[in-house]
């Protein structure tokens, strides 16, 4: 895990798209997108089944490890409303059991705007938690500290001849965006117009490695 701050708040981010907020026992994640695979197979597009067993597999390890006692979930959580639905048995005990170890918050988000049956947890549309703003999408507008998903960054770089992409958050004093946890997720490039409408052309893409943060400035 990577120290860093903002918004006057120290945090450790992780490799796989984490953020861990030691002050309150808090973790972070954006888009686990669950159960994208079986919404795909619904309109007759065939995926392994197996996303949300992996994104949950992977968030119980984080939980174990960091010791969160919260866990706020940015939006996208579910693919769609009826996600928690078609949740296979295992993974569905894998959230029931970390949901009702944690205090859990479901924060809606364009994909799940209406979360049916939560798996236990609480629903909200967005949070103020001391003084940062927790909601899905970025709002251009916002001028207080805020974290974010919704656009699952990545960063592409050539690599001695090769493009190599690599999720990232990408930051500037007041917005901070977290990339795509779920294992099924796509990316939009750092430097996407979007995106940069969204933050502003001081944005930087985050890239924790061992124990530093790399920064690129992101090209407008």
């Amino acid at each position: 895990m990577v120290p860093f701050s903002f918004g006057g708040q120290a945090f450790q981010a992780l490799a796989d798209g984490a953020l861990f907020w030691p002050a309150r026992a808090a973790l972070l994640v954006a888009d686990l997108h669950l159960e994208k695979a079986s919404w795909y197979a619904g309109g007759g597009q065939m995926l392994p089944p197996y996303d949300s067993l992996a994104t949950l597999s992977e968030l119980t390890e984080i939980v174990a490890r960091t010791g969160a006692r919260q866990v706020w979930c940015l939006g996208d959580s579910f693919h769609d409303a009826e996600g928690c639905d078609r949740l296979l048995p295992e993974a569905r005990a894998m959230l029931l059991a970390l949901t009702g170890s944690t205090e859990w918050t479901w924060i809606t988000g364009n994909h799940d705007p209406v979360l049916r049956d939560r798996c236990g947890g609480a629903v909200v549309d967005e949070a103020l938690v001391d003084g940062l703003v927790l909601r899905h999408e970025a709002d251009p507008a916002e001028t207080r500290p805020e974290l974010s998903g919704h656009f699952h960054p990545k960063l592409r770089l050539r690599v001695r001849g090769k493009l190599v992409a690599r999720r990232c958050f990408v930051g500037t004093t007041n917005k901070l965006i977290l990339p795509a946890f779920g294992a099924l997720t796509g990316g939009l490039d750092v430097d996407h117009p979007a995106l940069i409408q969204a933050v502003g052309r001081s944005a930087e893409a985050l890239v924790p490695v061992r124990d530093r943060m790399l920064r690129f400035p992101v090209a407008a």
